[in-house]
């Protein structure tokens, strides 16, 4: 075929693919870029659903269900992000017969690609944490935990950048101020950071070196205290620049993110999905390919009942 009789087929065949209602390539290269986040928080070591006896939340979570439900959507979305926002650790016996050995696992299988700490990731204490962390096959993000005098050392980076069809997404991770939470032998030598100058210190690295599209925060501080402890929606009024707070903690059940506005006009949207893997969060923002603006979101709570059929 001569270069003018290839010309002509390709311009063909492009149209042809408008009459057939499929997106032509020029289209398609406009379309926009749609980014998938789903969440989960406080797992509290709840790998098999709620005895379906009676009580409250009964049939509900499973782990099981969660990777099927992970990889329906995984098949449907080109660019997905599955996050925690830690106490994956304690709450059932496979924690107390397995140590967490069982949770990493299933989470790695599952194809998790962060994860922070909680309180309660601590429970056996920093050796107990070391010992399962090669069967996590994931990152644990945490900005303000400083492990340099621990055995933990170097094994935690604060922030990780991700990138889907060039839109870069910058996680970090934030945690609770142990004292008080965790026995004092179980994190002794750790340095507790301030979230708030932390925070502000990430959003500067991940904006400015790291050139991210989106900002995530995976909170472990709480969703919301009526004293002056720091929880996610003061640090989203406190620090401009994050775009998204995943939290945990305070096992909050949210129907929606809420949309907290800092004094600048900038939003964050702070969310939680309750406990024990009952949901699975998903948001979905939308970004135009030419500049990675973001145009809008949709967000969802996905019950892990029996109308998931496990495949």
């Amino acid at each position: 075929m001569n270069r003018r009789d290839f010309i002509k087929n390709t311009v063909a065949g492009t149209a042809g693919l408008a009459v057939l209602g499929l997106p032509s390539l020029g289209n398609a290269a406009a379309a926009p870029i749609k980014l998938t986040i789903l969440h989960t928080n406080d797992m509290h070591s709840r790998i098999d659903p709620f005895p379906n006896d009676g009580r409250k939340n009964g049939g509900m979570g499973g782990m099981a269900r969660r990777a099927t439900l992970v990889k329906q959507i995984r098949a449907q979305e080109p660019n997905v992000l599955l996050l925690d926002a830690g106490d994956i650790w304690q709450g059932t016996p496979y924690f107390n017969f397995f140590g967490g050995e069982l949770e990493y696992k299933l989470m790695t299988q599952m194809g998790y690609d962060a994860a922070t700490l909680g309180n309660h990731d601590f429970d056996n204490g920093l050796e107990g944490l070391q010992k399962q962390l090669p069967h996590a096959g994931f990152p644990f993000l945490i900005a303000n935990y400083d492990f340099t005098d621990t055995i933990l050392k170097d094994r935690f980076k604060p922030y990780k950048v991700f990138v889907k069809e060039g839109v870069r997404v910058g996680v970090f991770g934030l945690g609770i101020q142990l004292a008080g939470l965790v026995a004092d032998n179980h994190y002794a030598g750790t340095k507790y950071l301030d979230p708030v100058a932390t925070a502000q210190n990430m959003v500067q690295t991940l904006r400015e070196k790291e050139k991210v599209d989106l900002v995530i925060c995976l909170s472990h501080l709480g969703y919301s205290y009526e004293y002056d402890k720091i929880d996610d929606r003061k640090l989203a009024r406190q620090v401009s620049g994050i775009d998204l707070i995943i939290g945990g903690h305070t096992h909050t059940f949210l129907d929606e993110p809420e949309k907290v506005t800092h004094a600048d006009g900038h939003v964050t949207l702070v969310n939680q999905v309750g406990w024990s893997g009952i949901n699975l969060g998903r948001i979905d923002f939308t970004f135009h390919r030419k500049n990675k603006a973001k145009t809008a979101t949709t967000a969802s709570v996905l019950p892990l009942n029996d109308r998931v059929i496990i495949s």
